[in-house]
């Protein structure tokens, strides 16, 4: 009797999972310097990039070659794309993905603009930040002015 419930009880344990439970994405973090950049979430790495490069290639003199893979998280977590500008004019973007937390992202960020470096930097913003289901959030950071 028990070698029959069995299977049910497993089937029965799949059926509770409910329709709509997502599973876990990664994201992608593609560049070109000075040019363009492309963010994109998908459930593998290969996917994930192919789309990064396709959205930054999608800008005006751009092409798939100069659009570089810059950073991979999976799962993406918590995640943020930073302008980062020195005090002598040079700028980048600087990725940050994985956190657990709004809380532990914006932490991290903290880290990041206000840490050791923070002697030589003239900026330090998030542009955009995703939740742990890569739903683009509202989150706001600026380096502290002296």
């Amino acid at each position: 009797m028990r070698r029959f419930l069995l299977p049910f009880a497993i089937i029965l344990g799949f059926a509770a999972v409910p329709a709509n439970a997502q599973s876990p994405v990664g994201i992608a973090f593609v560049q070109a310097p000075e040019q363009s950049a492309g963010t994109c979430l998908a459930d593998n790495m290969d996917k994930a990039f192919a789309c990064a490069k396709e959205e930054c290639a999608s800008q005006d003199g751009v092409s798939a070659a100069d659009c570089l893979r810059v950073k991979w998280c999976y799962p993406s977590g918590w995640s943020a794309d930073l302008f980062v500008q020195h005090k002598e004019g040079i700028h980048w973007h600087d990725y940050l993905c994985g956190w657990s937390s709004r809380e532990d992202l914006l932490a991290a960020v903290k880290v990041r603009c206000e840490g050791s470096s923070r002697e030589w930097l003239l900026e330090c913003t998030i542009v955009k930040a995703w939740d742990n289901q890569g739903r683009e959030q509202e989150l706001v950071y600026s380096l502290p002015r002296p």
